[in-house]
């Protein structure tokens, strides 16, 4: 009876001893070439990292320096060994394949620019492809000469398509920095110039396809859903937020992309939320709307175009604006959860409520 007591205690061990040899062999067979990488540059690695991370198989993106004489750069001193900024990518090709990838650079850049990328100017922010096999190479050829063809650009396609070489990862705090500062990236990204070239490039495709539909809709509760993908209203007076009154911001709810903070809410006794002001104004934009036979501006959301209400002439000082907006297309993140939720470039707005 000892023995089967003893056996039946060491049964979960042998489950994760196991388990453990298991993901180790997982390991060692990506490692052997179940993943396959893909090196682009494309100006400032901030902007390159985050539209391949939401990419279904791709598994890692990580912000770099390559293709200079020296070793071991860091961002003091890559320009100097003629190193340019670039991003490793890590991905699955059963689940996504490299002229998807390419498909996706070609959306964040200038291909025609010799001397950098927008407002950033240099050797260092220049653009290429880094192949790392001969079909890499002849799909990046290939795909570089039909852009050059469409009749997309006014000048040749020059981005070059070069072998591999040694690739240096940047220092930690460049790694997924459009997460870590989400402020910061967001003005340093609408002041560059870039998004404004790209729209007027590739209009409302440049981005490639969409997040599918489905995977939109099973993330939201069918109100969430009604509002911010199909321009609905929730009622008045009935909804998560209309006299929320804690301390924290209001990010979109589909994205996370921030939009409003407590900070600019106020009660406009019309039974919705309601701010003087967008907390990051590159974060919204603003449409004519006449769906109800009246002129008035509808907000949605930059990142993830969801409807979040309109904006009013009617609002007090200091702006005189009203953004009357749905709490189904938001969700709140209290001040002292800012820092845990990505958000922690905010917090200084709220210095006295977390002290």
């Amino acid at each position: 009876m000892k023995n089967i007591l003893l056996y039946l205690t060491l049964i979960p061990f042998v489950f994760l001893f196991l388990m453990s040899f298991a993901e180790a062999v997982i390991a060692e067979q990506v490692d052997d070439g179940v993943l396959k990488k893909a090196t682009f540059a494309g100006g400032c690695f901030w902007c390159m990292e985050k539209p391949f991370e939401k990419v279904d198989g791709v598994v890692s993106v990580v912000s770099g320096y390559a293709g200079g004489t020296t070793e071991n750069p860091t961002y003091e001193n890559y320009g100097a060994g003629g190193h340019i900024e670039v991003v490793e990518i890590k991905y699955n090709p059963a689940k996504v394949n490299y002229n998807q990838l390419l498909d996706i650079f070609w959306r964040q850049i200038d291909p025609t620019d010799t001397g950098g990328q927008f407002v950033d100017r240099g050797h260092e922010y220049s653009t290429a492809i880094f192949y790392h096999d001969d079909e890499q190479k002849e799909l990046a050829e290939k795909s570089k000469a039909t852009l050059d063809n469409s009749g997309r650009y006014d000048k040749p396609v020059i981005t070059p398509v070069i072998p591999a070489v040694p690739f240096y990862m940047a220092e930690d705090y460049h790694q997924d920095y459009y997460k870590k500062s989400p402020i910061r990236y967001k003005f340093y990204r609408y002041g560059s110039g870039r998004d404004k070239f790209l729209d007027k490039i590739w209009g409302k495709d440049r981005k490639g396809s969409k997040k599918d539909m489905s995977e939109i809709k099973k993330n939201l509760t069918p109100l969430q859903y009604e509002v911010t993908q199909k321009d609905g209203t929730e009622p008045a007076y009935k909804n998560e937020y209309w006299d929320n009154k804690k301390p924290g911001i209001y990010v979109d709810i589909v994205s996370g992309e921030p939009l409003f903070s407590s900070i600019d809410k106020y009660d406009s006794r019309t039974g919705w939320p309601s701010f003087t002001r967008p907390l990051v104004p590159a974060s919204i934009v603003e449409k004519e709307d006449r769906k109800l036979f009246i002129k008035r501006t509808e907000v949605r959301s930059k990142e993830a175009d969801s409807h979040l209400g309109h904006v009013f002439a009617d609002g007090p000082e200091p702006t005189g604006l009203r953004y009357c907006i749905n709490s189904a297309s938001m969700r709140f993140v209290p001040a002292e959860d800012l820092e845990k939720e990505g958000y922690g470039d905010f917090l200084q707005l709220f210095d006295e409520v977390t002290k």
